[in-house]
């Protein structure tokens, strides 16, 4: 874990007068920490988004910046699967009048332009630190499936990589993840990772109160954690 930069990203945060991470800083606040993360750029101009896109590669996933929007595809503000330049200036358009009409209060500060990210299974993992008991770690259900079925476990932090498997098998979504109905084993290791590694950002942050990565994407091999949130104290 860089500590030093982490706590950089958060100390200019909370200097600003911020209470959450906009959602660049959170992923890079994962990246630091050795979470896989998908291949991203922020711009502030259409022009800027596809050329950041034939960088990256098409299909890419257009999401809005704002410290306003802490569910952004309930706002408009997530775009998948865009095919080229073309479909990105229209979807652009559409994001901008769909945040205007639904969150006409909100602040945009910038787009992020990021690598379509191939299927697997979603898994939400988050951290925040509770008042009595200090940093507790969660793992469940992820995708639009976490805040309708709550299927989740918890363990105090520190968590080491028995316990993170612990979770896992308490949890009823754990069959997608060990070949459920002939499909493949996923990648528990890599999960196992990404939630002991997780619980170990806010051991080292006194700055942040909470983090959550949702969707976890979890494959045969490795996983991608392609969205994320975090809180400040």
């Amino acid at each position: 874990m860089d500590k030093k930069e982490i706590e950089k990203i958060v100390k200019e945060a909370l200097s600003l007068g911020r209470n959450m991470l906009i959602e660049p800083e959170a992923v890079e606040v994962l990246r630091l920490n050795h979470i896989p993360v998908p291949d991203l750029r922020v711009v502030k101009d259409v022009a800027s988004a596809i050329e950041a896109s034939m960088k990256i590669g098409f299909p890419v996933v257009l999401k809005a910046v704002s410290e306003d929007l802490p569910h952004k595809s309930e706002a408009g503000g997530v775009a998948v699967g865009i095919k080229d330049g073309k479909e990105l200036e229209s979807r652009w358009a559409q994001m901008i009048l769909d945040i205007a009409f639904r969150n006409p209060a909100a602040t945009i500060e910038g787009f992020i332009v990021e690598k379509m990210a191939p299927k697997g299974i979603e898994v939400i993992v988050g951290c925040v630190r509770d008042e009595q008991f200090g940093p507790v770690v969660m793992f469940g259900a992820g995708g639009i499936a976490a805040e309708l079925v709550k299927d989740v476990s918890f363990r105090l932090a520190p968590v080491d990589r028995a316990e993170a498997f612990d979770m896992m098998g308490e949890t009823k979504c754990f069959p997608l993840l060990t070949g459920y109905r002939g499909d493949t084993v996923k990648d528990l290791n890599a999960v196992a990772d990404v939630i002991v590694r997780l619980s170990e950002i806010l051991e080292e942050s006194e700055g942040l109160r909470e983090i959550e990565i949702n969707p976890l994407l979890v494959y045969d091999k490795g996983v991608l954690a392609v969205d994320a949130r975090a809180a400040l104290k």
